[in-house]
């Protein structure tokens, strides 16, 4: 019976990709990098418990040979990594490898397999620091290759078409998830189990059906060729460190203390609500920032809505920053890169404004 079901999609997907034309002779590199995407359960009724990056870039490929009816498509393993243990180190690396590849002329898009769990802080990541009006797609998966109604076959398949896509030019970095194609910079992961993981509260970009892309809004932060960030300038395999906590009731000043004695040059407060800060704390992070030069950055738990400036806390007199609407992860890499060019918190501040 599941032979018959893998037949019946392979199938599917072929006479898919045989209605998609449109695409066929745009040149597209899988870069791939580990993730569940490139996983393996000990059984196909494993959906969640299983092992990460096992399968390698040719080996996903070639699992849904589909995807080499719209592009010529070649693959790199730049990693092979569960995505919940990428540091900036590997996350330097891959931007790098990206922005060597979207340079040659011979290459259309790019497709990134990646693990789901920091998909969203990497496809922010190229966003803020590639100059290119080529499409760059990160594409993810649920549930492993193994597993029986696994996702990946057919989100790898859209991503192809995607990067394949002349309409996907200049929107900067994109997820194609579940059908869906998000911004880089608000998607988020809003469920660890379901194939349908992946929300912005501001909406798809469009969504992806039978090989065509269907828009319906654009990204208007600055990303990509509009970024001061470019990662031809950044040197090195760390990025100034910043660190994030999380707010909640009877905070004790500890954390915050540790990661200033560890080197942070910024500190996200995921508070409460507005990113809010208890009263008790404030003492702590005002010495912070007075006294050894810390940013302070108020981002939010709560994943919607966005961080009002002035508001909780008079971060005008304190000198703080806001996140603006930005996750305490995504305001993390913000506030890495900012720190490669100022520590002037207006300026900072000027940049979580206009990304």
């Amino acid at each position: 019976m599941i032979h018959k079901a893998v037949k019946s999609f392979g199938l599917g997907l072929t006479l898919l990709a045989a209605s998609v034309s449109l695409y066929a002779k745009n040149n597209v590199v899988v870069v791939a990098t580990g993730g569940t995407i490139a996983g393996a359960g000990a059984s196909s009724t494993n959906s969640a418990t299983y092992t990460a990056a096992k399968v390698p870039v040719d080996a996903l490929i070639n699992a849904v040979p589909q995807i080499k009816d719209l592009a010529n498509v070649s693959g790199i393993q730049a990693l092979q990594i569960a995505s919940e243990s990428i540091t900036d180190k590997e996350l330097l690396s891959l931007a790098r490898q990206v922005n060597d590849l979207v340079k040659k002329p011979s290459v259309n898009g790019v497709v990134i397999t990646h693990g789901t769990d920091t998909l969203e802080e990497t496809a922010f990541f190229l966003n803020l620091v590639i100059h290119t009006d080529k499409p760059i797609v990160l594409v993810g998966s649920m549930r492993p290759s193994t597993a029986l109604s696994a996702d990946g076959p057919l989100n790898l398949y859209s991503a192809v078409a995607l990067a394949a896509s002349d309409e996907a030019k200049n929107k900067g970095v994109m997820v194609l998830m579940n059908d869906s194609i998000f911004a880089a910079r608000d998607v988020t992961k809003g469920i660890n189990i379901h194939t349908n993981a992946f929300v912005s509260q501001w909406g798809e970009l469009g969504t992806l059906v039978e090989g065509k892309p269907y828009w319906f809004r654009s990204s208007v932060k600055r990303h990509t060729n509009a970024s001061e960030f470019n990662i031809e300038n950044i040197k090195g395999d760390q990025l100034p460190l910043v660190q994030i906590v999380y707010g909640s009731d009877s905070m004790i000043p500890d954390a915050y203390l540790a990661y200033a004695k560890a080197g942070a040059k910024a500190i996200i407060n995921a508070g409460t609500g507005n990113g809010s800060v208890g009263n008790y704390i404030v003492p702590t992070l005002k010495k912070l920032h007075d006294e050894q030069g810390i940013q302070i950055i108020r981002s939010s738990r709560v994943p919607q809505g966005f961080v009002l400036r002035n508001a909780e806390q008079p971060d005008d007199q304190y000198g703080w920053v806001v996140a603006h609407d930005l996750n305490p992860q995504k305001a993390r890499l913000l506030a890495a890169l900012a720190l490669t060019k100022t520590n002037d918190a207006k300026e900072i501040q000027r940049m979580f404004w206009q990304y």
